[in-house]
């Protein structure tokens, strides 16, 4: 059964590994994986004495909400690429590739395995960004608040525990998140800025959008 089974899983991590790094990442990621050990910047932290499972946690999760916020807003420039708030989605959405970007490395550094659940979010993501785009500049707005609350949420809570657990020993993974953190923040502002609270049935859409938001957290930490 788990000889059977093996080239079915080894596919669904190659196809992760393509989504995540593009073609020819596999033989990025085995490279990776044969060093013994790493410095992480200044602070001595290595794989041998940080919380593996805690950190393959953060890293997985923040790697797969970056990467279905560039989904998002992906789908909201397809609707509205050419509107009058183009020019203001294209701004969070370049901020939103420096993360993936960062996580795209620190997920390669930890080797942390990524969700297995990329290619849904890809498609789930674009979807939620097109659709709320097409109730207009207010819809997609309104998008954007309820996930970068979210995400800020999210981040805090693990800023909390990795402020409880060491904060000397995870102080620039601490600053990496407390940045991206203050960036989505600025997304939440900016939305309600440009009339997120004008959306149709804004407080139904945000609260439905929140929820799908927890759940994918939930899910992506784990799986």
């Amino acid at each position: 059964m788990e000889a059977a089974a093996a080239p079915a899983v080894r596919g669904l991590r190659a196809g992760c590994q393509r989504l995540c790094y593009g073609a020819g990442s596999e033989r990025k990621w085995s490279l990776q994986s044969k060093q013994t050990s790493f410095r992480f910047y200044s602070t001595g932290m290595t794989l041998d004495n940080i919380n593996k499972p805690a950190i393959d946690r953060i890293i997985r999760v923040d790697h797969a909400g970056e990467y279905g916020a560039n989904r998002i807003y992906a789908g909201q420039m397809a609707v509205l690429g050419r509107t009058t708030v183009g020019p203001v989605i294209q701004q969070m959405w370049d901020q939103e590739k420096d993360h993936l970007k960062k996580f795209n490395e620190l997920i390669v550094t930890f080797r942390v395995r990524p969700t297995i659940l990329l290619p849904f979010w890809n498609v789930a993501g674009f979807a939620l960004g097109a659709g709320t785009a097409l109730l207009g500049k207010e819809g997609a707005m309104a998008c954007t608040v309820a996930v970068e609350d979210s995400i800020s949420e999210h981040y805090n809570n693990q800023i909390r525990t990795l402020m409880e657990e060491d904060p000397e020993k995870y102080k620039e993974l601490l600053q990496i998140i407390k940045k991206f953190r203050d960036d989505e923040l600025e997304h939440h502002d900016v939305g309600l800025d440009h009339g997120a609270e004008l959306a149709p049935a804004y407080l139904l859409l945000k609260t439905a959008i929140q929820i799908g938001c927890k759940a994918a957290i939930f899910l992506s930490e784990r799986i």
